[in-house]
């Protein structure tokens, strides 16, 4: 196996890690006020992503230093295609953090609610952007001969074109299903990780969130059908959009099914299957997007000749072979660390009040 399949493993795998354990993150800051009735119960819900929120970040930034060290093309073009909703992430990401550490700054009522309601918007804003913005990864940007991404009339114009791909059909679907799967991420991580009523609220949710998901894959299998249909007609038939059609298909089946085996097993009470197969899906989903187009990393809405490939996105062989004597290193010691503070904090947290003489 080449270097450049090799980092671009490396590249999916950071993602996958980011989005699946910083997703039980949002989903919990979004659904804490919620499920807590009171300040106890939604410091209770609060208390099981403490110890990790912090060091979950650091997978988007690895994702990001990867990307920059092992695919310098790919990193320019994405990220000055979407600076200005990459800037709101970060803004988000930082407010999402302030609202976590100076809610216990405080021992009002008030000011602890206050930091509820910043956590809960600026996590769902997160969810919401990183949704829209992996459709980017699908669908491309206005990428031009040289790799750059080009202006357009309008509001693609300047700065304009930066939020310009978020404006689509693809991008507020994104959205939608990322909030909705990271609700059910969240909700069975806190039935996972908690007793007492933030607990039973935590079930009912995810069983609603699963039905969510199972319609987001049942829109997702129809669009494909529909597409594969079309497709395979006497007029303008195509193999790559048949092929296209039934891929939609077969993910919409597989996530309308997965979402199933979740509310199956949260309403039986295994919480860790639940949770496993959320995780899964959430990781599958990440994958799909970005296997999506084969070898292309960013196709270009403009000309298919100019989208970017793992080859010619790619740093020179010198410049990946010095960073995989890091990276031999540096990863597995992340994961290592990871491991270990999952499982010194692994047990349950109480949301039940308890009894004093």
């Amino acid at each position: 196996m080449d270097l450049v399949t090799v980092w671009f493993a490396i590249v999916v795998l950071c993602w996958v890690l980011f989005f699946t354990l910083e997703g039980f993150d949002f989903g919990v800051g979004v659904l804490a006020p919620l499920v807590g009735r009171d300040e106890h119960e939604r410091g209770a819900a609060l208390k099981t992503i403490g110890p990790f929120w912090d060091g979950n970040e650091v997978w988007l930034v690895a994702a990001i230093g990867v990307t920059y060290a092992a695919f310098p093309a790919w990193y320019a073009a994405l990220l000055s295609g979407t600076y200005l909703p990459m800037v709101g992430v970060l803004l988000l990401l930082a407010g999402r953090g302030v609202a976590l550490e100076f809610r216990g700054k405080h021992s009002d009522p008030r000011w602890r609610r206050r930091c509820e309601v910043v956590l809960a918007l600026c996590s769902a804003g997160i969810v919401a952007l990183w949704g829209a913005l992996l459709s980017v990864f699908v669908r491309g940007l206005a990428l031009g001969a040289d790799g750059e991404v080009v202006s357009q009339p309008g509001l693609a114009a300047g700065l304009g074109r930066t939020v310009a791909p978020l404006f689509t059909v693809e991008a507020a679907f994104g959205a939608v299903a990322a909030l909705v799967l990271s609700v059910l991420l969240g909700a069975t991580f806190l039935a996972l990780r908690t007793t007492g009523p933030v607990r039973l609220r935590a079930h009912r949710v995810a069983a609603g969130a699963a039905a969510g998901v199972v319609a987001l894959g049942a829109a997702v299998a129809v669009a494909g059908l529909t597409g594969a249909t079309l497709a395979g007609g006497a007029i303008g038939a195509s193999t790559g959009a048949t092929s296209t059609g039934l891929g939609l298909l077969v993910v919409g089946a597989l996530v309308a099914a997965a979402a199933v085996v979740v509310a199956v097993a949260t309403r039986l009470g295994r919480e860790g299957a639940a949770f496993a197969v959320v995780s899964l899906l959430v990781a599958g989903v990440v994958v799909a997007v970005l296997l999506a187009n084969g070898d292309v990393v960013l196709p270009s809405t403009l000309d298919p000749a100019a989208s970017l490939t793992r080859e010619s996105a790619a740093a020179t062989p010198a410049a990946l072979g010095l960073i995989t004597a890091f990276g031999a290193v540096a990863v597995p010691g992340v994961v290592v660390y990871q491991v270990w503070s999952y499982w010194v904090f692994r047990r349950r947290v109480a949301s039940e009040r308890i009894a004093t003489a």
